[in-house]
């Protein structure tokens, strides 16, 4: 049991939220504003659809390094994300999906649930790599059905411009996976297609695609004029501010990715990201020529920053939790109410994280009223 402002899925209450065997089985009070009050504030989980790293450990290690990301990232909120995998040669990739299988088998309770993983290509444009190795390849569709079968992709980032990838966007859209479009120097009319084809999100917006011109409006423009969803980085670094004010205005259920690195979570220095070295500084990570490459942020973070730019706690915590859930297509997840896991996050009047339970476990934090 945890008591405060509750953020159901009807509003805030001020009262107690119960559950048993990992289940949110009633929440008691009634609705309230929170700024009226100083009891924390209690949140769904964040789900984190784009993870490369955290805790100096990259999922391309695969093994331990699964372990090592779950346990860190939960300590800043998530809880639940998708192992997000590089550009790499074809065996290193098969063999951090059986990885990625393996650890779901035997998930350790104090840490992130692992929900799949975000193939983040090799299916992207040779010639916008941003800080993926350069191993992009177009994708075949046999290939794809031998990948999927080695761990539940539930999210695969390509270039529509490829050729035979409308198709390949269709035969995944059919089979019940998620394609976003990234890394990709198509048109507006490409993006447009791949979405008839039944692509439905986009892949860090703005960053390593065609931006909006007025007479050229690029994948930008296909996004912002026509998504319902697309994952953003709200690090305030990779994409500024009055953009990410664009982005909310225009796609209704814009939501918030880390893109974390093995930096996350650690001092500054040298991470590696799939095959290459990183250097965290100044709140970045990038490669030797200064390119971004990904990023230290956490999710607790991306919610302050969401609030930061005039959104509502309710508003914010949408975008982090109950978004992300909906995008997958997860019903139980990314919210309070009867039924759902009982993943919840507890932070203080400041935003400033106070507890995680992850399916009602209380797995980091210390908080008065827990029980």
């Amino acid at each position: 049991m945890q008591f405060g402002n509750i953020l159901t899925s009807e509003g805030w209450r001020l009262g107690e939220i119960h559950w048993e065997e990992g289940r949110i089985r009633r929440i008691d009070g009634d609705p309230v504003d929170p700024a009226t009050n100083e009891h924390p504030r209690i949140v769904p989980g964040f789900i984190d659809l784009h993870v490369h790293g955290g805790g100096g450990a990259d999922t391309m290690e695969g093994g331990e390094a699964l372990a090592t990301l779950a346990r860190t990232h939960v300590r800043f909120g998530t809880t639940r994300l998708l192992a997000t995998t590089m550009t790499a040669p074809d065996a290193q990739i098969r063999q951090v999906l059986c990885d990625v299988a393996s650890y779901m088998e035997a998930q350790e309770p104090d840490a992130a649930r692992v929900l799949g993983v975000h193939l983040e290509g090799p299916y992207i444009n040779p010639g916008k790599l941003g800080a993926q190795p350069a191993h992009a390849r177009n994708g075949v569709i046999e290939e794809v059905d031998e990948l999927c079968a080695l761990a539940p992709i539930r999210l695969l980032t390509l270039a529509p411009e490829l050729a035979g990838h409308y198709a390949l966007i269709r035969h995944l859209s059919e089979r019940g996976v998620r394609v976003q479009l990234g890394h990709t120097l198509g048109s507006y009319e490409e993006g447009v297609e791949a979405m008839a084809h039944g692509a439905c999100g986009f892949t860090h917006l703005f960053n390593a695609m065609t931006g909006l011109h007025h007479r050229k409006p690029g994948m930008v423009g296909a996004a912002l004029a026509h998504a319902q969803y697309a994952e953003l980085i709200p690090d305030l670094l990779h994409v500024h501010p009055g953009a990410i004010r664009t982005a909310l205005r225009c796609i209704p259920n814009l939501y918030a990715v880390t893109d974390s690195t093995a930096a996350a979570g650690m001092p500054d220095g040298d991470y590696r990201l799939g095959e290459q070295t990183v250097t965290k500084c100044l709140g970045g990570v990038r490669l030797a020529d200064g390119t971004l490459a990904g990023s230290t942020l956490t999710m607790d973070q991306a919610l302050r920053n969401f609030v930061s730019l005039g959104l509502s706690l309710e508003d914010a915590s949408n975008r982090l939790s109950r978004f992300p859930a909906d995008f997958l297509g997860i019903g139980d997840i990314g919210r309070l109410q009867e039924g759902a896991l009982a993943d919840l996050v507890v932070l203080d009047p400041q935003l400033q994280l106070q507890a995680v339970y992850v399916e009602g476990r209380h797995v980091c934090g210390n908080v008065q009223g827990a029980s």
